[in-house]
């Protein structure tokens, strides 16, 4: 039953992506900025609607008094957990700042879901070109804090098995230390109902758990990220006891 509710799910995302990613670059034409990105991200609350009625995959998150105020411009770089697809469709739809993901410019050549993405004040970079790629992070995603768009960056670079821990990189802590950016670290076990590499939703409860903010003022980048990594893991074991038994 799962594989035929997933295969469901994935039809229903193919049909809808395609004529609103369609609207989406029409009206990028005439309108930029903040109700471009709300009216794209719509399709994203599609696509986790489609999961939870479709697949079953429900989802919980708890601290989200901790972030700063919808109206505030405090610069704000969110460290997530990376296990699976769901949460790069969940943020956007959670959050009260639009986001900018850093994401491999290869992205922007999915049809019509790239196509998208690529009118949208993203930070798209070439990851075979270290110091250019650094640089327009650095640039790029000043400008957008100072305008009050959140950036978004998975510090272990790609999705995790469920139970694993992959590498922390310093690329989003040294951003928060040059920018002066608080890290939000935030934990997420979407491992358990959309693994990595699967074509396959199971039905359950994916915990969210936003942590507090990490000024970074006066902070080393590798000790920043060393915190950040340190609370997420501990959480991850929280929320998900039975994948970290071993």
């Amino acid at each position: 039953m799962s594989a035929v509710r997933s295969l469901i799910f994935f039809l229903w995302m193919a049909v809808t992506v395609i004529p609103w990613a369609i609207v989406s670059l029409v009206m990028s034409v005439f309108v930029r900025g903040a109700p471009l990105y709300w009216f794209t991200m719509g399709w994203l609350r599609l696509a986790v609607w489609g999961a939870r009625v479709i697949c079953g995959v429900q989802y919980r998150v708890q601290g989200m008094e901790r972030l700063p105020a919808p109206d505030a411009l405090t610069p704000v770089i969110l460290v997530p957990k990376h296990q699976s697809t769901w949460e790069t469709f969940a943020f956007p739809t959670l959050m009260s700042h639009p986001l900018a993901y850093v994401f491999k410019k290869e992205l922007l050549l999915v049809p019509f879901f790239g196509w998208a993405m690529g009118r949208l004040d993203m930070i798209h970079i070439d990851r075979s070109k270290r110091a250019e790629a650094w640089n327009k992070v650095a640039e790029q995603g000043r400008r957008l804090m100072d305008r009050g768009v959140w950036v978004i960056m998975f510090p272990e670079g790609t999705r995790t098995p469920r139970g694993s821990q992959g590498t922390y990189k310093s690329g989003a802590s040294r951003l928060a230390v040059t920018t002066g950016a608080y890290l939000v670290p935030i934990a997420v076990t979407s491992a358990r109902c959309w693994p990595r590499k699967s074509f396959l939703l199971r039905p359950g409860v994916i915990d969210v758990s936003i942590g507090h903010p990490i000024a970074s003022a006066g902070r080393d980048a590798e000790g920043l990220m060393r915190e950040v990594e340190g609370w997420i893991e501990a959480e991850m074991r929280r929320l998900d006891p039975e994948a970290y038994r071993t």
